[in-house]
């Protein structure tokens, strides 16, 4: 077995529902797959004394789930008064509007069609609720829409798809694309070196311990995958399918339709820096 602390961005062991800062709470909904490994990430965040809590990300629309989201901050003795979105997925957001309904609670998104009675979302926005401060960062590449949420009181960052407790993430083409998500990973590293950004709560899988290796290890393997799909453009392989199945080949076949997203986003990242022939 390897030792957690071996891996990129040191996963915590252990169940991952539950207290992970003095500030967020995870709930995971029941959705686990190979794309969602243990399920979403449902966040509650709040200031320790505070009776206000804002969730992020409540998840798909399962009423058992969004039931426990609102019953457990309930027990802590606060009320949701916000919801927020890292991006519109429907394991993310599919949950929203019902969500919205029991909480009486506005939603709030970067995209204009995800929003429920409140503003929207944008780069550096500040959201402060019963004391709590979470700061708009924008990292698309994921999807376009995609959002980080820094929380400087805790040192930590959640990522929502952006980089995942375990494993890889997908730049999900065409909406997805590479250069921004570079540029978003580049971002997330000025959080951990500049504002000492510690911990990442991520959308999927466990929290993260050491965000500035995480990041490290993002862009690094962005780098790699990017070399492989030059290497394998220049042996003859054309078409997404063909470079999925030589740079993918060790991959579960179940990821492959997921991997070859990222393989046209790449494609399409190296014909604009004129790397391949397009």
């Amino acid at each position: 077995m390897t030792d957690a602390a071996a891996l990129p961005g040191q996963p915590r062991g252990g169940v991952i529902s539950g207290p992970a800062t003095a500030r967020a709470h995870c709930v995971l909904a029941p959705n686990p797959s190979a794309m969602t490994l243990d399920g979403t990430n449902t966040w509650i965040v709040a200031e320790p004394d505070s009776d206000l809590a804002v969730v992020i990300d409540p998840g798909p629309l399962d009423e058992d789930h969004l039931r426990t989201v609102v019953g457990t901050a309930e027990r802590a003795g606060r009320r949701i008064a916000m919801t927020l979105l890292t991006h519109g997925h429907p394991d993310h957001a599919d949950g929203a509007a019902r969500f919205a309904e029991l909480t009486r609670s506005p939603v709030r998104a970067l995209d204009p069609g995800l929003r429920l009675g409140g503003e929207g979302l944008a780069a550096g926005d500040v959201i402060t609720t019963g004391g709590l401060e979470l700061r708009v960062v924008p990292t698309p590449g994921h999807t376009a829409d995609s959002l980080s949420f820094h929380l400087p009181a805790d040192r930590a960052v959640l990522t929502g798809d952006t980089i995942l407790g375990r494993g890889t993430t997908v730049v999900a083409h065409p909406d997805g694309r590479l250069g921004d998500y570079l540029d978003s990973l580049r971002r997330l590293r000025s959080l951990t070196v500049d504002d000492g950004v510690a911990t990442v709560l991520p959308g999927h899988g466990p929290v993260l311990n050491d965000a500035q290796g995480v990041v490290e290890f993002y862009l690094a393997h962005r780098a790699h995958r990017l070399a492989q799909v030059e290497t394998a453009v220049e042996a003859g392989h054309r078409t997404p399918a063909e470079v999925v199945a030589s740079v993918y080949a060790d991959v579960d076949r179940s990821l492959w339709p997921a991997a070859e997203l990222s393989v046209r986003a790449q494609l399409e990242y190296l014909g604009e820096h004129g790397l391949i022939e397009e």
